[in-house]
């Protein structure tokens, strides 16, 4: 069975289309998204109503969209001292985004594990223990068998980072950062995913990048008109390694 694992979308429709064609063209059987559809990218509430209405994938939440759905005072301030311009792109969010679109986002597990061809999977959007923990690329093994400790899941997704990685533990657990479908962290721009095929209790992973009209996106996220979206837009041409 081949499923797609896709997560942080962020709003980013030319994106997330460009990656549900490259699914079909390789057969993809089921979907499962990790979270952070929609904060801070050119079109969210059309990433959320799109995903909503897929009641054929198995979707999680991710810390942005628990950000949307619980906004608070308290929220918008902490996300201000670290990240500015996501604080403001935040703002914008939640004045623009539907209630029901919300409630969406507040029903959505937080973590969720299911059975594919008798391999046990664990969907996470950072790590088991946190939904903003960092799971990157050349972390000391050990660092990562504590983050996933008291799991049995034989593979666990994560994204969050919007780097793609993968790690074996010495129990012989797989971990893989998915990357990001709407905003990579990498210096190839393009839309990270995965290809899971899963046969007779093993599982194969492939990471597949799916190029996508990145300008079209920046300018429907540049015309949002709120301060720094430029930035932000121009992070969609040439990522950054971080958030602004």
């Amino acid at each position: 069975m081949k499923i797609a694992v896709i997560s942080d979308i962020h709003g980013n429709f030319q994106a997330l289309d460009s990656v549900l064609e490259d699914m079909r063209k390789n057969h993809a059987e089921q979907v499962f998204c990790l979270g952070d559809l929609a904060m801070a990218g050119p079109q969210p509430r059309l990433i959320i109503d799109l995903i909503s209405k897929k009641s054929d994938w198995v979707v999680i939440q991710g810390n942005t969209d628990k950000m949307i759905a619980d906004f608070s005072p308290e929220i918008m301030e902490n996300v201000k001292k670290s990240f500015p311009i996501m604080a403001n792109a935040l703002a914008d969010d939640v004045y623009f985004i539907e209630d029901e679109m919300k409630q969406y986002l507040k029903n959505l597990p937080a973590q969720k594990e299911v059975e594919v061809e008798g391999v046990k999977v664990l969907l996470v959007h950072g790590s088991p223990r946190r939904n903003n923990e960092d799971i990157l690329p050349d972390l000391p093994i050990k660092k990562v068998e504590e983050m996933i400790e008291g799991t049995n899941a034989d593979v666990i997704f994560c994204g969050h980072t919007h780097i793609p990685c993968g790690y074996q533990t010495s129990r012989k657990q797989t971990i893989v950062n998915v990357g990001s479908v709407g905003r990579p962290f990498t210096e190839d721009p393009k839309a990270c995913y995965v290809l899971a095929e899963f046969q007779d209790g093993g599982f194969s992973i492939e990471h597949r990048f799916v190029d996508y009209d990145r300008e079209m996106a920046a300018s429907i996220l540049r015309s949002r008109d709120f301060e720094g979206s430029d930035k932000l837009a121009q992070m969609l041409i040439s990522p950054s390694s971080r958030h602004l």
